[in-house]
């Protein structure tokens, strides 16, 4: 096959493994940086060009868009779709899971379980929306942040109204979720390629932090999950019409709740902690599934 990876950091670990994965397998392979593609939107032959050079004859192409191009990026992959070329992550879907709270709407209609969370534009709401999600201690996010950034823990009333306050006052788009303190600073990474989680890891965060990611010093081990955590790990997929993402589970006393779910979840942390060949996984996937103009939107919303 020929495949293409859309990514702006070829040298970067993920980027590195999926070429490496799939050259070892007999494909050709290009990474292509999104923002440096340009596209001819036209009835009869839509065409996308890349610094200067004209892209054909692509079998397969998978997405490694980051979060701050998300929409210059699914459109360069809405082309590709157009195309008839394969995508690993369809453009809605990854347009889909970015939006956390739109995410988490669709999650909520299909019963998947998750923290209680409330979403607010007036100031004169604060105390019913703390009040709302179980009072302090309680998480403040920002809608558009990224690997932890714009996550705020409050642990008081008057400090999360402070905070609260504060971000809304800047016009920043925010919800507040309940925190789930018997997880102990920890989640779960499960990683779901075709309707399966190949590969799972228990992030723990440092001392004196809350947030798990690992490039925020917390650390990543071999986790075994319940049925429970990998059927919800796999439904919270599904809904969101991904076919490879990276869903990020809290063990609450009421079961696993979905924190998050990634279009575009990053190899080292889980490969290491597990020794697993996700990056293989993901190709032989697509070995199995690319076929021209077999693109269609998965799920509602």
């Amino acid at each position: 096959m020929k495949i293409i990876i859309l990514s702006r950091g070829p040298r970067l670990y993920s980027t590195r493994r999926l070429v490496e994965a799939a050259e070892s397998r007999g494909h050709e392979v290009r990474v292509v940086d999104a923002l440096r593609s340009y596209m001819n939107i036209s009835s009869n032959n839509p065409t996308l060009h890349y610094k200067g050079e004209v892209i054909e004859n692509v079998d397969a192409v998978i997405p490694r868009i980051g979060a701050s191009v998300t929409f210059y990026g699914t459109a360069v992959l809405r082309q590709l779709e157009m195309m008839g070329v394969f995508p690993l992550n369809e453009s809605v879907a990854i347009t889909r899971s970015r939006d956390k709270l739109r995410s988490l709407q669709l999650l909520s209609r299909k019963g998947i379980g998750m923290p209680i969370t409330g979403f607010a534009n007036s100031p004169d709401d604060i105390p019913d929306l703390i009040k709302m999600v179980g009072g302090a201690p309680l998480v403040i996010k920002l809608l558009e942040g990224t690997q932890g950034i714009g996550v705020v823990l409050a642990e008081t009333k008057k400090a999360a109204e402070s905070v609260i306050e504060a971000f809304l006052g800047l016009n920043a788009n925010i919800m507040v979720q309940e925190y789930i303190k018997e997880a102990g600073g920890a989640d779960i990474r499960c990683l779901v390629v075709g309707g399966k989680v190949v590969a799972a890891m228990k992030r723990q965060a440092k001392e004196g932090e809350f947030r798990s990611n690992l490039h925020r010093g917390g650390s990543a081990t071999l986790v075994k999950l319940t049925p429970a955590e990998r059927k919800t790990a796999v439904k919270a997929a599904q809904i969101m019409g991904l076919n490879v993402a990276g869903v990020d589970l809290l063990r609450a006393e009421r079961g696993p709740v979905v924190m998050e779910v990634n279009s575009s979840p990053g190899l080292e942390g889980i490969e290491k902690a597990t020794g697993k060949d996700v990056a293989g996984m993901i190709i032989e996937f697509m070995e199995k599934n690319a076929k021209p103009h077999k693109t269609r939107t998965k799920g509602k919303g």
